[in-house]
């Protein structure tokens, strides 16, 4: 089978990408390779429910419902321009009948680039600010890509994105300082950072993580009215984009977290969900819910991998400040999180 390369001139010849602005193209094309499948393999079935618009490049697929083909799809015909038996859950199954080639596209993704061209209102190209393209394109796909942002209205993205302000760095900047107000929330669009906090037993400061591009911080602070709780500093020369705390508050943090009182929240762990405390351990020993699980605020960038994704997550601590941070943390890397209204009542709590 010839293997194909995704370019721009290809992504044109298909419905809707050929309504897509250069721009927004030439990001796909970053993010869109051609994959290949042979022949008696399902490219789906019937009732799958995998978020992904697929289009056929080259080869043959066998459409069938309940068992029965109802029609076959060349890659070199008119339905190929369109992706296979779009809408969820599919309706029908797709089984190569030769060898293919295809290419599969978040549909998030796509319709959220649908939305801003529509719009007239947003173009990758209006915030280069000099930046390569693919640097540029790289850390918005990101972004975009997040399931973070499938939760925010279109125009809200579309004002994030203009309201943001590019700042250069050198190596070694401090970026925020721990124990300072927040007042940005930033993302990386070049370059390398490093977090650190200090601790007493350690003044030069734990080194946390390391961010690349894409990657966002600063929200815990301005979620929570908090401090700064960790230091950034510059690993390399590059460049951040931010974001005011007000604007934030309302394009960001507003749509994406959900508030939920004691009795929904009793109902979501009655279903399978889980208390999730983000206080500190002490007052965790003090008292806490049955079954809480406790990772205090500062860890749960780290312990994300100890949750589990299946679940849904209560988020809750005594006011409601810091766990609507560690909720916007979840939701922001793609788990199902809510918030408990105004904390603990502590007084109604059961302690344990």
């Amino acid at each position: 089978m010839e293997d194909q390369t995704v370019t721009i001139e290809l992504l044109k010849t298909l419905s809707p990408l050929d309504g897509l602005k250069k721009e927004n193209l030439h990001a796909l094309v970053k993010k869109t390779a051609v994959r290949q499948l042979p022949a008696g393999r399902f490219l789906f079935k019937q009732g799958d429910m995998e978020n992904r618009a697929i289009y056929l490049l080259t080869g043959e697929l066998e459409i069938s419902r309940d068992g029965t083909v109802t029609t076959t799809i060349g890659g070199d015909t008119p339905e190929a321009k369109n992706p296979v038996a779009p809408g969820l859950p599919r309706q029908v199954s797709a089984r190569t009948l030769t060898d293919v080639n295809y290419i599969s596209i978040d549909s998030d993704l796509l319709d959220v680039m649908l939305t801003w061209d529509q719009t007239g209102s947003y173009e990758v190209g209006e915030l280069r600010n000099g930046s390569e393209p693919n640097e540029q394109d790289d850390w918005m796909t990101t972004l975009l890509q997040t399931k973070a942002f499938h939760k925010i209205p279109p125009a809200n993205i579309q004002a994030i994105f203009m309201r943001m302000q590019q700042i250069n760095y050198k190596a070694d900047d401090l970026v925020i300082r721990q124990g300072d107000e927040g007042d940005f929330f930033y993302v990386v669009t070049k370059g390398k950072c490093v977090v650190t906090r200090e601790t007493p037993l350690n003044k030069e400061g734990i080194k946390l993580a390391e961010l690349k591009v894409g990657d966002t911080f600063g929200e815990e602070a301005l979620i929570s009215d908090a401090k700064r709780n960790a230091t950034v500093t510059m690993l390399t020369d590059g460049s951040l984009m931010r974001l005011a705390k007000d604007d934030f508050k309302t394009l960001l943090n507003e749509p994406m977290l959900q508030w939920v009182n004691k009795d929904e929240a009793d109902k979501i762990i009655a279903n399978g969900g889980a208390w999730l405390d983000v206080r500190l351990p002490s007052e965790f020993n003090n008292y806490h819910l049955p079954g809480a699980i406790n990772i205090p605020l500062y860890f749960i960038r780290m312990k994300l991998t100890t949750l589990d994704r299946s679940k849904r997550y209560v988020v809750a601590c005594d006011t409601g400040r810091r766990s609507s941070a560690g909720a916007y943390i979840l939701c922001e890397r793609g788990f199902d999180a809510c918030v408990l209204t105004g904390g603990f009542e502590i007084g109604n709590s059961d302690k344990n």
